[in-house]
């Protein structure tokens, strides 16, 4: 139990990979008090991560970060299953998104970093501590104090926050002190990676290709700004020693045909595959996000994109109840709403992996691919996240509209000025109605309610109409208007992380016990 009874911050995070500087990115935009604690002052310089998709841009967006994302960014193009006679099983092209970006983005992660770390810097309220590692942590009812060490002097810091981010990666310290368990299996196969610089354009190699094949299926995808990533499993009886010189990795590429006319190897690395998850993501003020608390295979690409998301939803949170908007029960939510997805986009990943290592028949795996294209949605990767559970209102006279998020379509405000959405709606609660005054929808107890979120209340409408308000809205190609129209719903409120948490029917606050 410490005796101290001030605070050097509000949030401690430990770990500065895309989660933490993520979480250290919101925090700071809200005015947060936040301490980042990170080994190493140099970001980790081999790509692991290699997309994101149009939500986690979304998130950029609202971070100011987008436009500097997009110029280090490539548009995915396509995905595509090939055989090792160059027959293409079948291909899935990117449609257009509805959160206001492209639907994938090939990137390089440690360029994605430096904008994000560069990002962080804007904010006076954020500190961030290189070359010190986290060594003890010590909790009360109050708040934690935290042992970090100096790696360069051996000193020891003591630093007393209210709320502990661990953002520490797979083999996390913090949930080896919280005596937390990972649960679920670590696979046999161990994997090499091979990243290399592009000299000279190669047929197709703008396509992301999984080399479909029982024995040595094949991971082929285009990163941005020139780079390029090959995946090979080892075979029985390999091991990494078999594969440690250029002149060995050569017979892996050269066996699809690419040779160093087209590339120039970079680096490589060796890894097993994880489907993992922490028994608990929780211990009183301190919270597992990322890799500390859950590992999936990269089949999805939705390893890294989890773990920003996780982050963003547990600082939004922590900075509401920070600020006294909210009680400390709403942090009960964040394994609740997390959880599930992240366990969706695992599950998507494993059936994804049983594809390309052709694990299924044939008929199995076209049968699949047909069910999936006859229903109409988009590809199973490709779906946003979508909570079942949470700070939702749920229950009688909601709306499957709740626990979907938001599309983001352009829009013009009253002084017919174009842009996204978010930009417009900015951060915080919005009501939004669709042709409607939603405070019209509202009884007084109720806006009293929201109002005491320092909710917003805005007018969508249709570009036929006259705004009535300087707060109005025009949706310029009505694509919002009649996506409410379709859930049946003509006014919906919607959190920071845009996902909308009550709607026409029931828009009671949601309680918090």
């Amino acid at each position: 139990m410490s005796n101290r009874t001030e605070f050097d911050a509000d949030v401690a995070i430990i770990g500065y990979g895309p989660g933490g500087v993520v979480a250290a990115n919101i925090l700071g935009r809200l005015g947060v008090k936040t301490i980042a604690i990170e080994r190493f002052q140099d970001i980790y310089s081999r790509a692991r991560a290699v997309t994101v998709n149009d939500w986690t841009m979304r998130i950029f967006q609202n971070l100011g970060l987008a436009e500097k994302m997009k110029d280090i960014m490539d548009v995915t193009h396509s995905l595509r299953w090939v055989d090792y006679e160059g027959r293409e099983l079948t291909s899935i092209s990117f449609p257009p998104g509805e959160f206001g970006h492209a639907t994938s983005y090939a990137i390089y992660q440690p360029e994605m970093e430096r904008v994000l770390r560069e990002g962080v810097k804007r904010y006076d309220s954020v500190r961030v501590k290189f070359g010190h590692e986290m060594t003890g942590l010590d909790q009360d009812p109050d708040g934690v104090t935290i042992q970090a060490k100096n790696l360069e002097t051996g000193t020891i810091d003591s630093i007393r926050v209210r709320y502990v981010l661990g953002c520490d990666g797979g083999s996390s310290l913090t949930r080896e002190k919280l005596g937390i368990k990972l649960i679920g299996d670590t696979l046999p196969v161990r994997w090499v990676v091979i990243d290399c610089r592009v000299k000279r354009w190669w047929p197709n190699r703008h396509k992301l290709t999984f080399w479909s094949d029982k024995k040595r299926p094949v991971v082929d995808i285009a990163l941005s700004m020139g780079n390029h990533r090959w995946e090979f499993p080892l075979n029985p009886g390999e091991s990494d020693a078999d594969f440690q010189t250029h002149e060995q990795l050569w017979k892996l590429l050269n066996s699809l045909g690419v040779t160093e006319h087209e590339v120039k190897i970079h680096k490589h690395a060796f890894y097993n595959h994880h489907v993992r998850h922490a028994e608990r993501w929780r211990e009183g003020r301190i919270f597992l996000c990322g890799d500390a608390a859950h590992l999936m295979p990269p089949w999805a690409g939705s390893g890294m994109q989890s773990s920003i998301r996780d982050t963003q939803n547990i600082s939004l949170k922590l900075a509401d109840v920070l600020a006294g908007r909210v009680p400390q029960s709403i942090l009960d939510t964040y394994e609740v709403e997390r959880a599930p997805d992240v366990e969706r986009y695992t599950q998507i990943s494993v059936s994804l992996g049983m594809i390309i290592k052709r694990e299924l028949g044939d008929e199995q795996i076209n049968a699949m691919i047909e069910a999936e294209r006859a229903s109409g949605d988009l590809p199973a990767v490709l779906r946003p996240p979508h909570y079942l559970r949470g700070w939702l209102q749920k229950g009688n006279g909601c709306k499957e509209a709740v626990g979907k998020l938001l599309p983001q379509p352009r829009m013009a405000n009253c002084k017919g000025q174009y842009g996204l959405l978010d930009d417009a709606l900015g951060s915080g609660i919005t009501l939004l109605g669709a042709n409607i005054d939603p405070v019209n929808r509202l009884s007084a107890d109720q806006k009293a309610a929201w109002e005491s979120l320092e909710a917003r209340f805005v007018t969508l409408r249709s570009v036929d109409q006259h705004v009535q308000s300087d707060t109005d809205l025009i949706d310029i190609d009505g694509q919002l208007i009649t996506w409410l129209e379709k859930h049946g719903v003509d006014v919906v409120a919607v959190r920071q992380d845009k996902i909308i948490m009550a709607a026409s029917g029931n828009l009671n606050l949601p309680t918090l016990a």
